[in-house]
């Protein structure tokens, strides 16, 4: 289901961070075909994509990883910590597994590659505005098998609550949204959520769906939005 602006009327105010100027023109023309996007700024390392944040205030920014100064990982972390609002999608080349889990860790809310679609990318940009998660296919490879390495058991110990929450996560579902589906508040949902992921042993939200998709503790058929 395409996913829509719905905090407001206002456009996704969307920054660019790559080395190559020839992807920053490319993806900066792309962004102008939507009428809910809008392209504010460029980057062409880590250290000018916090700066940029600083000065324009994205609210979502797509983060190549590899590049000099200051890599992306980095810059994704700094971001994060001094303004949780703006949400970070990584779009890079690379797929090595270590690179995935590090910008998850570091608090990215999606994993793409560059080859995919003006749509597809246009429709993860919406997701990550509220606060939903887009991965490539390489990248819930990785956190799988991160996951196994990390859990050889898969004993978890989730309650009944738990499960209902992970599973409404894996749906792609904010706090408020769960807070609203079972009809409790949002700070019983906050301390369900923290609950699941150290039970997983998770970093992320995206993390732990995973994690939870892989010992079959959610339903792949009802994580589909």
């Amino acid at each position: 289901m395409d996913i829509k602006l719905t905090k407001s009327l206002a456009p996704i105010r969307v920054l660019l961070v790559d080395d190559h100027s020839v992807v920053r023109s490319g993806l900066g023309a792309f962004l102008l075909v939507f009428d809910d996007l809008e392209f504010v700024g460029e980057a062409s390392n880590g250290k000018e994509a916090v700066q940029a944040c600083a000065d324009l205030q994205p609210d979502v920014v797509l983060m190549d990883l590899m590049m000099p100064v200051m890599d992306g990982v980095a810059a994704t972390q700094e971001i994060r910590a001094r303004w949780p609002r703006i949400q970070v999608l990584a779009l890079t080349s690379f797929k090595e597994d270590d690179l995935v889990q590090r910008v998850m860790r570091a608090g990215a809310i999606g994993y793409l590659m560059k080859n995919i679609t003006g749509e597809q990318l246009a429709a993860a940009i919406r997701s990550a505005v509220i606060g939903r998660s887009t991965l490539a296919p390489e990248a819930a490879q990785a956190l799988i098998l991160s996951s196994r390495q990390a859990r050889s058991g898969g004993h978890f110990d989730l309650t009944e609550r738990e499960k209902e929450v992970v599973s409404l996560m894996a749906r792609g579902l904010s706090n408020l949204e769960i807070a609203d589906r079972l009809v409790v508040s949002r700070s019983t949902v906050k301390f369900h959520v923290s609950s699941v992921l150290a039970k997983l042993g998770a970093a992320t939200r995206t993390e732990a769906v995973a994690i939870a998709l892989n010992h079959h503790l959610v339903d792949p058929v009802f994580a589909k939005k």
